[in-house]
């Protein structure tokens, strides 16, 4: 039997999308209906009544064989929503994000690149007793340096950390492996956090009760929990979630490899045999009470890049035994399926269209811009004028909320430069003069078309 602990060389933060950080769930009350503001999302009320609706039955069991797809215009919130799915499901549920062009730019085969993706999103829970650091961040300093390979790039190497509990406080100094994933967490004073003492593993707990030096929001975005007692550091039972992909690889190497060293992905295929021998040892470990299977969610976006054998692999992922929650996004309407003269709905297959719950998403209004202008100026720390996020609202309804967004941090930048730290209307109006949107870019190509390489 393959040791669990061979998977804990190498460890990094969930690859969920830190420009959707911020969502902790839907934002439902108690009667499964949308608040207008809620666990980081805003608006889209009946898309999330309907994922409310789905995330029930999947709790239940009554998603076997059914998928999800949203289908919207771009920019409307379709992989915040598989986000908040994923969050609402449980704080560890996987969650893996691709997009349907991924497949065809791996070195392996498309389908082989599909399966890997289906076993990230499958996790196995663990329960084991491990020796843990455990507390409030009461204060943290980490050092950066300049990227050897790219002078402009900063990357975190160690860190000073102190942790405390109601009854001890402790100050370790940390290495990189830790201090990339203090910054990939996105780690602050006032949350409570867990170091495997072992592996040097970071788990956010959450952010604690009444923590003194804790800025306060009208939108509250992470769980509050209380301070710990006892020791910090401590002997705990703990659950540790590995995916079947990382099953898969030590099972294929069998020794630490290079890859498995550096986190690269093996080149070549992973042997079907493989796979049915992971399988095996996981259902073993469930009948001995030493884990359980963890359903988590595989969000594709842009799905009518998928073309015809890629949808009949899913369709198949649908009907296995051990399946992730597949969602599918596009922003397509009737299209061609990739490799034929086929039209169909969204460029996918009916056979798999009638497998899937199809949820709408419709474009933001400008309140509803402006709220998440706000939250996504909130988490990335840019403080802004009431006239500044008027004006962001505005270029949002003008133009896109991605244009919106994107424009917060160079706006903070040309401020820093005139030596404030609050973002001003001028701040955005100037970074908006230097960074076009898509409809600006396009008019200017085709104003000077005949200047351009052909």
């Amino acid at each position: 039997m393959v040791e669990i602990r061979e998977l804990e060389v190498k460890h990094r933060a969930s690859a969920v999308s830190s420009l959707h950080s911020h969502i902790r769930g839907l934002g439902l009350d108690e009667n499964g209906n949308p608040l207008r503001v809620a666990d980081g999302l805003v608006g889209q009320v009946e898309a999330r009544k309907a994922a409310g609706i789905v995330v029930e039955m999947i709790r239940a069991g009554m998603m076997t064989g059914k998928g999800i797809l949203f289908v919207g215009p771009p920019g409307t919130g379709k992989t915040a929503l598989a986000v908040a799915i994923a969050r609402e499901l449980g704080e560890d549920t996987p969650f893996v994000s691709i997009s349907g062009a991924e497949i065809y730019s791996a070195e392996i085969k498309k389908t082989e690149a599909l399966m890997r993706a289906v076993r990230k999103a499958m996790g196995v829970r663990i329960k084991e007793e491990r020796e843990v650091y455990e507390g409030v961040v009461e204060e943290l300093k980490i050092r950066f340096v300049k990227n050897p390979f790219n002078p402009y790039v900063r990357v975190p190497v160690e860190a000073r950390i102190t942790l405390a509990t109601k009854n001890d406080r402790k100050t370790l100094s940390v290495g990189e492996e830790i201090t990339t994933q203090l910054v990939e967490l996105r780690i602050k004073k006032g949350d409570i956090i867990q170091i495997d003492a072992e592996t040097g593993i970071v788990t956010r707990i959450g952010r604690a009760k009444d923590f003194a030096s804790r800025r306060r929001f009208d939108i509250e975005v992470r769980r509050e929990v209380e301070i710990p007692k006892g020791p910090v550091k401590k002997v705990k039972e703990i659950t540790r979630l590995v995916t079947l992909h990382d099953l898969d690889l030590v099972v294929a190497s069998r020794r630490i490899t290079f890859s498995a060293l550096f986190g690269v992905e093996l080149e070549k295929e992973i042997d079907e045999e493989v796979r049915k021998n992971v399988n095996q040892l996981v259902k073993k470990m469930i009948d001995e009470g030493k884990a359980e299977i963890v359903p988590g969610v595989l969000f594709i976006d842009d799905a009518h890049i998928l073309d015809l054998e890629a949808f009949t692999f899913l369709t198949k992922v649908l009907e296995s035994e051990f399946s992730p929650i597949l969602i599918l996004a596009t922003n397509r309407g009737i299209s061609k399926i990739r490799g034929t003269d086929i039209e169909s709905p969204h460029g996918i297959p009916l056979d798999l269209l009638d497998r899937l719950l199809i949820i709408p998403t419709r474009p933001y209004t400008r309140d509803e811009i402006l709220e998440i202008v706000r939250i996504r100026a909130d988490e990335e720390g840019i403080k802004l004028s009431d006239d500044a996020l008027q004006r962001l609202a505005d270029l949002g309804e003008e133009k896109s909320l991605r244009y919106a967004v994107q424009l917060l941090i160079p706006a903070k930048i040309i401020a820093g430069r005139k030596g404030r730290d609050e973002v001003t209307r001028d701040d955005v109006d100037e970074a908006a003069s230097i960074f076009a949107d898509v409809k600006e870019s396009t008019e200017l190509v085709r104003k000077y078309e005949e200047l351009f390489m052909k």
